[in-house]
């Protein structure tokens, strides 16, 4: 796998914190495309660094967004910032290295989000 980090991806998942999701902390994510991924359905992941590595290293949450190339770059623009949100949907409030699962992040919230977030962006 290569990773190369994906400033686009960063200002885009910075936007949507900052006009929906205040509690993710912009200076502790990193968005990066993957590239030779063999999974076949897989189109972004959301990694947290643990609460032992936390404590092991002495250092806050931290989350890294992943874009897999393949597939995420062939999608619609709308698309990718669906995908976007849904991954950053994953941080919850507490910001603390765990993760929101599924039933909450869910096509339905993600849509409701997106809607906000566009009437927003027209004011």
């Amino acid at each position: 796998m290569k990773y190369i980090y994906a400033q686009d991806l960063q200002e885009k998942a910075e936007d949507f914190c900052r006009v929906l999701l205040p509690h993710v902390k912009i200076h502790r994510i990193k968005c990066f495309r993957s590239y030779g991924t063999s999974t076949k359905r897989t189109i972004a992941r959301c990694h947290a660094l643990g609460k032992i590595m936390q404590k092991a290293l002495g250092v806050d949450a931290f989350y890294v967004l992943e874009f897999l190339a393949e597939r995420f770059d062939k999608m619609k623009q709308q698309d990718k910032e669906k995908v976007i949100l849904h991954e950053l949907m994953h941080i919850p409030k507490t910001f603390g290295g765990g993760f929101k699962h599924h039933d909450w992040v869910t096509d339905k919230n993600i849509d409701k989000l997106y809607k906000e977030y566009e009437n927003q962006k027209r004011f």
